[in-house]
């Protein structure tokens, strides 16, 4: 029994607590007679587990075996007889180093074969019979932007010289971060005139060197370029090391032009068919296809050809000084090589060709219109003969037609008022005639004694101030969103209903339903639209790797033989830019929007507005457009940016053809001068016209009068109209408080509101109104060539002075 005044037994704190029996997943209903025995079927389930962990096991060592064999197969083709010459790209970055030395060294093995390039940018052929090695080596012009990104798409390495003092100049540090900003493939570091150097003074040149690789370069090994024993050095690095892949060159067929032949058409000979040589790279090439010259457009081919190679390895080489294709008489130019010895591998196929259509032909009469009903037709006429009947007098015999065009007195009136209205503008305008008449005859009397000049100086000293004046308002219009975030003042001589008639108010910006097929304008006609991108984007990559069908091999030279090109894609080869030429997949000569991701460069800081004009590379493409900047978030509304923000990843969105990412973005700007700016750097997202990118503006009123939860609002609107047209919007206050308009007050835009709570004298009211936005069509794919910046500055000099 319990103690009377006190309860039962409890346990302490202490108590120790048993864990309970687990029967296990082998026992069922009859646990009880198997006493703990396992079935036979659920020991050999455990038996099959653990034989499954072995084959896990197996399966995990053979795939990296797979890829073992993948780097060393990769490695035995590069610059080997199945496959194409190894193609290093020599970069300088500074303006003291001479790129030239670098190439006389890599020619001074007595082993190797020199063989001359005509047409594109400077550089050789070496080949290396005794390693079995094929090496194109190309200088790049670091001043021309273009040149060195186009060249970068295709190397298999970039080779970068630096200098020994300072590393890289401005004008490298700008091509770095391009090129990084691309996308950088396997690279290698060299610098000239260390062993010029006093030893004392190289092995501080070494720690500069170092110290500033350390950001750019972390890990990476540092070659002296100086003698034909460190040059073999640098050579035999850059052929057994790893190589680097970038995905959108991987995924598409690619080659740079070896030698190039116009042959213009009878009808127009600023355009004819442009004969193509190279070493094919990264996948199989289908004479169907679709090709891209970067920098000039899309075009189709005819033909593709297997000409001879012109850089073969010869096994019967002597050894011997260096010897040059122009010194053997076996050996001929490319051009005359193209024509002797051809085989034609395919013929274009018409009924299997790409179409070279990148627009949708809009229809103005396509839309949904159905035939009115009985019921609809009724209700109109019975309408028109309920309008309202006019009564005028006419003279006896006036038809109605006449009678349309007799005017009341009121119309009279109306119209006399607006004659005097033209007769006292003619006679103020006679009068500023004959006043001017005057003036001439008595400037003529002055021109005669004295002449006028203009002074250029002046002209330019005005035309910068008005530059740095329009730059002053970007600032101050920057500032002042960043204060006060999408508030717009309402317009005093327009009413609020008609000047924001296009935007709406919503519930909540997050989960208020928005159709994204609603109000479309007219350039959503033009462009394609996949019913599921990303599905779409698998599908092409599997039938790219499943199709094995006719086409050039990779390694293989061909000529490829490019219909309807202009003459000016042959006159840039000749004076030294690289021909680069892309093989498009499916779908990718076609308009859509394009949405990018991207983040903006440290390096800039002038405010950039939305729908700016800007240069965009995209993947293997340059185009000019003009992006609008929203936020990335992960709702299916996304608001608009006027500014491109400096602190966060922002999607520009855009009118471009469609490309498969993965993809690199780099957002140019072009500057007076005509130099390019890096702006922002980052990635393709999607292709996805359905994207809402939604504007906002806010409209702010202030409390007049407040009693507890009502309060008088001013400022806000100036008409009664106003107010009621805009009754239904929820509004809102800095503070946190929400509430909605009761009624309007008076006839210049006070209003009632109602709100959740007490309102502060120094709150002020908003209203939160949306509109869907959308990008301006200026597309342009011919992009001017960029001036070569200036290269004074050292900003490896700069991080120094600043330690």
């Amino acid at each position: 029994m319990a103690k009377e005044g006190g309860g039962g037994h409890r346990a302490g704190l202490l108590k120790q607590q048993n864990k309970p029996h687990k029967g296990g997943k082998h026992r069922g209903n009859n646990a009880q007679r198997q006493a703990g025995r396992i079935p036979v079927k659920t020991f050999s389930q455990q038996q099959r587990r653990t034989l499954a962990k072995l084959d896990r096991k197996n399966r995990a060592w053979q795939l990296r075996q797979q890829r073992k064999e993948a780097v060393l197969e990769e490695k035995r083709n590069l610059g080997r007889k199945d496959g194409p010459p190894h193609l290093v790209v020599v970069v300088p970055l500074h303006a003291s180093v001479v790129a030239q030395s670098a190439l006389d060294l890599f020619q001074s093995d007595g082993d190797s074969v020199v063989c001359r390039t005509e047409g594109g940018p400077p550089g050789f052929a070496l080949l290396c019979p005794r390693f079995k090695l094929r090496w194109r080596f190309v200088v790049a012009n670091t001043g021309n932007l273009h040149t060195v990104l186009d060249l970068a798409k295709v190397a298999d390495t970039l080779l970068f010289l630096l200098d020994p003092m300072e590393g890289w100049d401005a004008a490298g540090d700008h091509c770095l971060s391009c090129i990084f900003a691309q996308g950088l493939p396997s690279y290698g570091l060299a610098v000239q005139g260390l062993a010029g150097q006093p030893p004392k003074k190289q092995s501080e040149c070494r720690k500069k060197l170092s110290k500033a690789m350390e950001k750019r370069f972390p890990g990476a090994r540092l070659f002296a370029l100086d003698t034909e024993q460190e040059s073999a050095l640098l050579l035999q690095h850059l052929a057994g090391q790893k190589q680097r892949h970038l995905a959108f060159r991987d995924r598409r067929p690619h080659l740079m032009a070896e030698v190039a032949q116009f042959v213009p058409n009878p009808e127009s000979p600023s355009v004819g068919t442009l004969k193509v040589s190279g070493y094919l790279r990264g996948r199989r090439l289908n004479v169907n296809a679709v090709v891209h010259i970067a920098g000039h457009g899309d075009f189709l081919m005819s033909q593709m050809d297997a000409p001879p190679e012109p850089f073969a390895l010869n096994p019967r080489v002597t050894k011997g000084p260096p010897r040059r294709m122009e010194d053997q008489d076996e050996l001929v130019d490319g051009a005359a090589e193209m024509e002797e010895e051809v085989k034609v591998l395919s013929k274009a196929d018409l009924s299997k060709q790409e179409p070279l259509q990148s627009e949708a032909v809009p229809d103005p009469m396509e839309g949904e219109q159905t035939w009115p009903t009985e019921e609809e037709l009724k209700e109109a006429q019975d309408s028109l003969q309920r309008g309202k009947k006019i009564s005028r007098k006419v003279p006896k015999g006036t038809s109605a037609y006449q009678a349309a065009w007799i005017l009341d007195e009121e119309e009279w009136q109306n119209g006399s008022e607006e004659e005097e209205e033209e007769e006292e503008d003619d006679d103020l305008m006679e009068e500023a005639f004959s006043q001017d008449g005057s003036s001439e005859e008595e400037e003529g009397s002055e021109e005669e004694e004295c002449e006028t000049m203009t002074l250029p100086e002046a002209e330019e000293e005005e035309d910068k101030m008005e530059e740095e004046e329009a730059m002053l308002e970007k600032y101050r219009q920057e500032r002042q969103q960043e204060m006060f975030p999408d508030e717009v003042d309402t317009p005093r001589d327009v009413a609020a209903r008609v000047r924001f008639q296009k935007y709406r108010g919503l519930k909540s910006f997050r989960t208020s339903p928005w159709d994204p097929k609603e109000n479309l304008p007219m350039d959503y006609a033009r462009i394609f639209q996949f019913r599921d991108f990303f599905r779409s984007r698998k599908h092409v990559f599997r039938q790219m790797e499943k199709e094995e069908g006719e086409g050039a091999e990779v390694g293989w030279y061909v000529t490829l033989h490019i219909c309807n090109v202009p003459l000016a894609v042959m006159e840039n080869f000749q004076q030294g830019s690289p021909l680069v030429l892309f093989a498009l997949l499916p779908y990718e000569q076609k308009m859509s929007v394009l949405n990018l991701l991207v983040r903006r460069h440290p390096g800039y800081s002038e405010p950039i507005r939305s729908k700016e004009e800007v240069i965009i590379h995209c993947g293997f493409r340059r185009f000019r457009a003009s992006p609008l900047y929203s936020q990335h978030s992960t709702g299916d509304k996304h608001k608009l940016e006027q500014f491109l923000p400096s602190d966060a990843a922002i999607v520009a969105t855009i009118y471009g053809p469609i490309t498969f990412p993965p993809a690199s973005v780099l957002l140019f700007r072009q500057e007076k001068e005509g130099t390019h700016s890096l702006l922002a750097t980052g990635s393709l997202l999607s292709v996805d016209p359905d994207r809402l990118v939604i504007k906002r503006i806010v409209l702010s009123g202030h409390p007049f009068k407040i009693h507890r939860k009502m309060a008088v609002v001013r400022y806000m609107f100036f008409n009664r109209e106003d107010v009621t047209w805009f009754k239904p919007v929820e509004l809102r206050t800095k503070w946190g408080r929400r509430g909605h308009i009761k009624e309007p007050l008076g006839t210049h835009g006070h209003m009632k509101c109602q709100f959740d709570g007490q309102l502060k004298s120094q709150d002020t009211v908003l209203m939160t109104l949306y509109k869907r936005v959308f990008p301006k069509w200026t597309y342009d794919p011919f992009v001017p060539e960029p001036r070569q910046r200036n290269a004074s500055s050292s900003p490896c000099k700069e991080e120094e002075d600043m330690a």
